[in-house]
């Protein structure tokens, strides 16, 4: 190419490339704006210079949160019909369906997971109603935890009528109102209101089983971070799924039936127990109730998917081997506490088969009831009760929580005391009503 026609080309390739970086600029812009993250709400909205005055410290929690940074304001959640003092009424309170709308997996797994069962398994109880509206309405009792389930419209506009207007929103039990931060919800302690106390003192058992004491020295410092210590959520929540459920479930029954006669037979006491079967075993009206509410695993299949998940976890840290060996122990645990519970159960169901005891009015059957809880209508079927309730899922948590103490003097020690107490108690009862076994009179 001579140097004329060089000449003219150069300015033409020139402009050809700057005319294409010119159009490449303003599409790559585009990309990043599609990406970027909301504007940070303007601190001087109406609703943030009202509340900062009539509820400073929700307004701090807000600012602090990722709501606040990303752009999502206080309309986002409660509506905007609410504008003064005058109409509080107005405010829309949120509800799983609300954090829908931007976090679509995790309720999605929260909707298939046990705690979204919450509110329609405290309600499955028989005795539920019994106890006072200071406590169910005002969230003070079972309620309080239970809260986090899901409540359907019908559910939710009976509860607001009764003047109930929190708690519909289920994702702040954990995500705490108004940080709603995801590292104060992934912290064992999240866990710790609900999973205590009298019935399932999980926080308890992990808190002083080694995984527990490893967990808190780390958050302490002693422990480096990278130290492995698991937390609940480790186990119940692998990957951050929200879908908690157990194998066992809460009342530790589930189908099929074992192979072991004995342990099945013992299965089934407890089912009448349960009442989900009546007292020749068929089943029941509750155990439609009991399947609603997931409180039972009633295939194998299904138990089988949460033992494989659980023995997914524990081979992050144990062999396999050492992990389902350890399980099956619990499992066995179960069986060894069964036996002393179907025992139990029999020989108070034998006081109402004599005529020592009385069916209740509110009982379907002359049977002893466990689900009725501290409802139960004598001492011995109490005693029977705290035997199921508390010694009994002390027994068979503390072993799954790898914790010695409460399996053995806080749940088979007092299960072992329970059985000799009740066999003791309908003796007495018998003397004292007259009536030997098969209901003849002693003076007969």
């Amino acid at each position: 190419m001579n140097r004329l026609a060089f000449s003219h080309v150069l300015p033409a390739c020139l402009a050809l490339i700057v005319l294409m970086v010119l159009a490449a600029v303003p599409a790559q812009s585009a990309q990043k704006d599609q990406g970027a993250p909301k504007q940070a709400v303007d601190q001087g909205s109406n609703c943030v210079q009202c509340h900062k005055r009539e509820t400073p410290n929700i307004v701090t929690d807000w600012s602090l949160s990722k709501h606040a940074a990303n752009g999502v304001d206080c309309e986002e959640c409660h509506g905007g019909e609410h504008t003064s003092a005058k109409d509080t009424q107005e405010a829309v309170f949120a509800t799983p369906e609300v954090c829908q709308n931007c976090h679509e997996e995790q309720v999605a797994q929260y909707q298939r997971g046990k705690h979204a069962l919450a509110w329609v398994s405290v309600n499955a109880m028989p005795t539920t109603h019994y106890q006072p509206m200071a406590l169910l309405q005002g969230l003070e009792g079972c309620t309080g935890c239970h809260v986090i389930g899901i409540k359907d419209e019908e559910t939710a506009r009976s509860l607001q009528k009764q003047g109930v207007r929190y708690g519909l929103s289920s994702c702040d039990s954990c995500h705490t109102r108004h940080t709603f931060s995801v590292k104060e919800a992934s912290q064992p302690q999240a866990c710790r209101t609900c999973h205590m106390g009298f019935d399932h003192p999980q926080w308890e058992m992990w808190e002083s089983s080694k995984h527990g004491v490893r967990y808190l020295l780390k958050q302490d410092g002693v422990l480096p971070p990278e130290a492995s210590a698991p937390k609940c959520q480790t186990c119940h929540m692998p990957q951050g799924d929200h879908g908690v459920m157990t194998a066992w479930g809460f009342l530790a029954v589930r189908l099929p039936m074992p192979e072991n006669k004995q342990w099945a037979e013992d299965r089934t006491t407890i089912l009448k127990g349960f009442g989900v079967l009546d007292p020749q075993g068929k089943p029941t009206a509750r155990l439609e109730a009991v399947k609603a509410a997931k409180l039972a695993r009633l295939t194998q299949e299904e138990w089988q998917q949460q033992r494989d998940k659980m023995l997914a976890v524990c081979a992050q840290c144990h062999s396999e081997g050492f992990a389902r060996n350890e399980l099956n122990k619990s499992d066995e645990m179960i069986r060894e506490s069964d036996a002393l519970l179907a025992d139990s159960i029999r020989v108070v169901a034998k006081l109402y088969q004599d005529g020592v005891l009385r069916k209740p009015k509110n009982y379907a059957y002359a049977y002893p009831d466990l689900l009725t809880f501290q409802d139960a209508p004598t001492m011995i079927e109490t005693r029977l009760w705290r035997m199921f309730l508390e010694h009994r899922m002390r027994t068979f948590q503390g072993s799954f929580h790898q914790n010695p103490d409460y399996t053995f003097w806080y749940g088979w020690s007092e299960m072992i005391q329970d059985q000799n107490a009740i066999r003791e108690m309908a003796q007495g009862m018998r003397r004292d009503s007259g009536k030997t076994a098969g209901g003849k009179s002693q003076t007969q």
